[in-house]
């Protein structure tokens, strides 16, 4: 029977290298996906959700991961997340997706926010100082 690679990158390291994947879903703004080795190949935008592989070795795993890309190229899947946790507890994943990772975006929205107004009020002041003769 087929089988697909699964690697899960982070920033700085590997997170996943797993071989002999039998099912990969993983969560997009679209709804939920399911890979098989014979699908075509394909790119999606991952949201913050749960993904899971069935591997010969480990079983059906379960990996909280951020927002990202995956990739699928013949039997490879490669799939490029911020943060990724791995556990055996869905229910206690999930809950990690939501506290951790989404407030960590609303963290860092208002980071942008704040620094938006920042640009703004420096260019309002320069714009003021350049009108002064």
């Amino acid at each position: 029977m087929p089988s697909m690679t699964l690697r899960v990158l982070l920033p700085f390291e590997i997170f996943a290298n797993e071989s002999d994947v039998a099912s990969i879903t993983v969560e997009t703004a679209q709804g939920a996906y399911g890979l098989l080795p014979r699908r075509l190949d394909c790119v999606a935008a991952l949201v913050p959700g749960i993904l899971s592989y069935t591997s010969t070795a480990r079983g059906e795993v379960f990996v909280a991961v951020d927002e990202g890309v995956l990739v699928k190229t013949g039997p490879a899947v490669l799939v490029s997340v911020r943060r990724a946790l791995r556990g055996t507890d869905l229910a206690r994943l999930r809950s990690t997706v939501e506290q951790e990772f989404l407030a960590l975006d609303a963290q860092e929205e208002e980071m942008r926010t704040a620094m938006a107004r920042l640009e703004t009020g420096f260019l309002r002041r320069f714009a003021t100082l350049a009108q002064r003769p």
